[in-house]
C-alpha cells in the first residue's frame, strides 16, 4: 500500500511540474517582442514556406502612372524584374554593377510589400518602444514604434519608418523620414488588406492629400 501511494504522490508532482513549466499560449504572446507581434499579425510563420512571390508594383502620381513587375524565389534568392521595355533576372546572391540598379528597385518595392517582416528580418535597425501617439493622417490614438537605420551601410543608410499600428498589431499609418530627419519625407496609409496563402498584405497605400495612391496587383504567393 505505502509503494502504490508513493507512486501515486510523485505522479502528481510529475504532472504538477510539466504543467508548471509548459507556458501558456498568453505567456508565450507576452514573451515576443512587438516587432514579433506585428511580423506574425501579416502571416511571418507561413514565409518559410513560401517559394515564389509574384507582384506588381504601381505609383499613381496626379495624372501619371508607374509599374513594374516582380518574381522572387525566396529560397534561392532569384529575382526577375519585368518592365515594359525590358526583363532582367539576378541572384541577391552575387549583386553586381550591371544589376544593382534592379536590386535597388527590388529593395524598395518589396520593402512596401513586406515592411512588418523586415521589422524581423532587418537586424542593423534599431526599433523604439511603443508610444502612444494620434495618427499623421486619420488624427486617432494609436501605439507607435519607429524603426531607424544604421547611418552606413545599405541603399538607404539613416533612413527612419514611424509604424502606426492599432491593438492587433496592424499597421494602419506610417511615416517616411529621410536619413532621420525631423520632418516627414512621406506619409501614407496601410489599407486594403487581403491574405495570399497566409500572408495578410497591405495593397495600397495613400498620401492625405488624395494625389499619391501606391499599390500592389497581380499578386500570386506559391508555397
Amino acid at each position: 500500500m505505502r509503494l502504490f501511494y508513493t507512486i501515486f504522490i510523485l505522479s502528481i508532482l510529475l504532472f504538477s511540474c510539466k504543467n508548471e513549466t509548459k507556458p501558456t499560449q498568453k505567456e508565450e504572446s507576452k514573451s515576443l517582442t512587438t516587432a514579433e507581434k506585428i511580423a506574425n499579425s501579416y502571416g511571418f510563420k507561413h514565409f518559410k514556406d513560401i517559394t515564389e512571390i509574384d507582384f506588381t508594383f504601381n505609383v499613381d502620381r496626379d495624372s501619371s502612372h508607374f509599374e513594374r513587375s516582380w518574381i522572387w524565389k525566396p529560397k534561392s534568392n532569384e529575382v526577375t524584374l519585368i518592365t515594359t521595355k525590358d526583363t532582367i533576372t539576378y541572384n541577391r546572391k552575387s549583386v553586381d554593377s550591371t544589376n544593382i540598379k534592379a536590386d535597388q528597385a527590388f529593395i524598395n518595392d518589396k520593402f512596401w510589400l513586406l515592411a512588418p517582416f523586415q521589422l524581423i528580418w532587418d537586424k542593423s535597425t534599431t526599433i523604439s518602444e511603443v508610444s502612444k501617439e494620434n495618427t499623421p493622417i486619420s488624427n486617432v490614438e494609436s501605439n507607435k514604434i519607429t524603426l531607424t537605420y544604421p547611418d552606413k551601410g545599405g541603399y538607404t543608410p539613416g533612413d527612419a519608418y514611424d509604424f502606426y499600428f492599432d491593438d492587433n498589431y496592424q499597421i494602419t499609418e506610417w511615416v517616411f523620414r529621410q536619413g532621420n530627419s525631423k520632418e516627414p519625407s512621406m506619409i501614407n496609409t496601410w489599407e486594403d488588406y487581403q491574405t495570399f496563402n497566409g500572408l495578410n498584405l497591405s495593397l495600397t497605400h495613400k498620401n492625405k492629400e488624395g494625389n499619391f495612391k501606391l499599390y500592389f496587383t497581380n499578386i500570386k504567393v506559391v508555397k
